[in-house]
């Protein structure tokens, strides 16, 4: 079965013969196309030429085409420009010619967040906070970040002069950075848990994600893993034909993994898996929250739909829609949705948000997330291969239910006062995270702010102008400490270690390792699901 993504190439091809329009015969002229895109150019034209202010021509085509997509009324079609096109194109392919960092705009310039491991900018010894004062012989405080990634990206093997600078040294320090080929990881890292329970979180779906999941799981079988937890919370998705390879990974051959409808023929195709389970008998537990989305949703839709492996966590986002890339004129591209996808049982994975059904919000979770209510009365039920009651109605809702972490209400209402404030607080979280790190060398895995800490980080907050009450500081301590740590840990060490430093506060992960405890087999572990959602029903009905 044909797995590759398509992206054709849109041509339009407008006639025109001996200086006059072709019209069909007997076909009114007002519903002839060719006269609509005259009449559109002719708009365009007069307004340019008469309009009372001055209108950039091309302001006006952008606009026009920006009015067609938005009268489809969906959020996933869009026109990219050539420069967005490329940056799609980085997200997908995970590869590109730079220096390997990621940087934002924070106080009026532009800031490294995170050198990425193993690379030129890594290597070099520039550091998260370190601010760049000179790129390429241009002063940085005079450009946008968009324009500084634009000079530091480039052919691999050229180089790039930068000055930085940093906190606690007095000039600009200088580096030469010699460019390489970047390639982003879907699978940051993997690891062991208690219980030799192996860890693979898979960010995102592009390129290399088939290759990155297979090396990551097969390294921790070898290293004696007996069950595995595949984390898809937060994975925006990404490319359909690795979706598609992935749950290919862990399901027999021949298995229906997703189906695409649509209008046009050529987009009504059922996908299987080809080759064998790679992972056969091995224990799975996939994680979702409402943030997974897109191929992620296929991975976790096809593994629950077969029986393979237990989805908890909370209900996916539910954006289950075929998009295709046509070339246009210039370089740029239309991104137009051109199909739906189905689980193999047929559930829908697209959600409209018109159409769902209203969700009560009644909690905050540490992470900030809003955490809504769990109701399926109202959903379609299906029955999986083994014959388990399955709901539809939009997104993959989850075997178990498991909420996240949340905060109290005072807490709460402390944080949402923090939200107001914009990104500043986060700034501010990322600029303290740079300040500890420094501050304290000897740090070890594990630490805990204390008092003194959290009070420095609310004067820091002050001294940035942020006039927040120490009261709601301490409120929402929760939630501060939280991302206050896993920051440091991560400017400290990696994502691994920002992932480790967390786990206390990782509710769906802790419920994985429970549901998992002491199971050596697929089938042990359906029967551990079946007890916890008997014992579950048990517990409500006696309360």
């Amino acid at each position: 079965m044909r797995r590759g993504f398509l992206m054709p190439t849109l041509v339009v091809a407008f006639s025109v013969a001996a200086g006059g329009w072709l019209l069909q015969e007997g076909v009114d002229r007002s519903e002839n196309v060719y006269v609509r895109v005259r009449v559109l150019q002719e708009v365009v034209d007069r307004v340019q030429s008469s309009f009372v202010e001055e209108i950039d021509q091309e302001t006006l085509y952008r606009s026009a085409i920006d009015g067609v997509i938005r009268e489809l009324g969906d959020p996933h079609s869009s026109f990219l420009p050539a420069r967005d096109y490329e940056d799609l194109r980085i997200r997908t392919q995970g590869e590109y010619g730079g220096v390997g960092l990621e940087v934002v705009d924070r106080d009026g310039l532009v800031t490294i967040v995170s050198p990425i491991p193993g690379t030129p900018g890594a290597r070099s010894g520039l550091r998260a906070g370190d601010q760049f004062w000179v790129i390429d012989g241009i002063r940085a405080d005079t450009m946008t970040t968009d324009r500084a990634v634009e000079l530091l990206r480039g052919k691999p093997g050229t180089s790039v002069e930068v000055e930085v600078l940093r906190p606690g040294v007095e000039e600009p320090i200088p580096f030469t950075l010699e460019r390489a080929i970047i390639q982003l990881k879907a699978v940051p890292f993997a690891t062991m848990l208690e219980g030799d329970v192996g860890y693979v979180p898979l960010q995102t779906v592009r390129e290399s994600s088939t290759e990155e999941v297979r090396a990551a799981v097969d390294s921790l079988r070898a290293a004696g893993m007996r069950a595995l937890v595949f984390d898809l919370r937060g994975n925006p998705g990404g490319l359909l034909d690795q979706g598609i390879a992935v749950s290919d990974l862990f399901l027999e051959a021949g298995s229906e993994i997703v189906e695409t409808r649509g209008r046009a023929a050529n987009q009504n195709e059922i996908f299987r898996a080809e080759d064998p389970d790679r992972y056969e008998g091995l224990p799975v537990v996939v994680l979702i929250d409402g943030t997974s989305a897109s191929a992620a949703e296929i991975i976790a839709g096809a593994l629950q739909d077969h029986d393979r492996a237990v989805v908890l966590g909370r209900t996916s986002f539910g954006k289950g829609s075929v998009q295709s890339l046509f070339r246009l004129t210039g370089g740029n591209v239309l991104r137009l949705t051109t199909a739906r996808w189905y689980t193999p049982l047929g559930r829908s994975i697209h959600r409209e948000r018109e159409d769902e059904p209203s969700r009560e919000v009644h909690a905050l979770a540490v992470s900030g997330q809003l955490v809504d209510s769990a109701d399926t009365a109202e959903l379609p039920e299906y029955r999986s291969e083994a014959g388990r009651i399955l709901y539809g109605g939009g997104g993959i809702v989850p075997d178990l239910d498991v909420p996240p972490e949340t905060l109290s209400e005072e807490a709460a209402e402390a944080v949402q006062r923090l939200f107001r404030r914009g990104g500043a607080v986060q700034e501010a979280i990322f600029a303290y995270a740079v300040t500890y790190v420094q501050g304290h060398p000897n740090l070890r895995l594990g630490f805990r702010l204390s008092q003194e800490d959290l009070d420095a980080f609310h004067a820091l907050m002050r001294s940035r102008g942020l006039e927040v009450e120490r009261a709601d500081v301490e409120r929402a301590e929760p939630f501060l400490r939280y991302h206050l740590e896993r920051e440091i840990a991560l400017q400290a060490w990696d994502e691994q270690a920002q992932f480790e430093q967390s786990l206390r506060y990782d509710a769906q992960l802790a419920a994985a390792l429970e549901l998992l405890a002491g199971v050596e087999s697929r089938e042990a572990l359906f029967d551990a699901l079946s007890a916890r959602l008997e014992a579950t029903a048990t517990a409500r009905s006696g309360s």
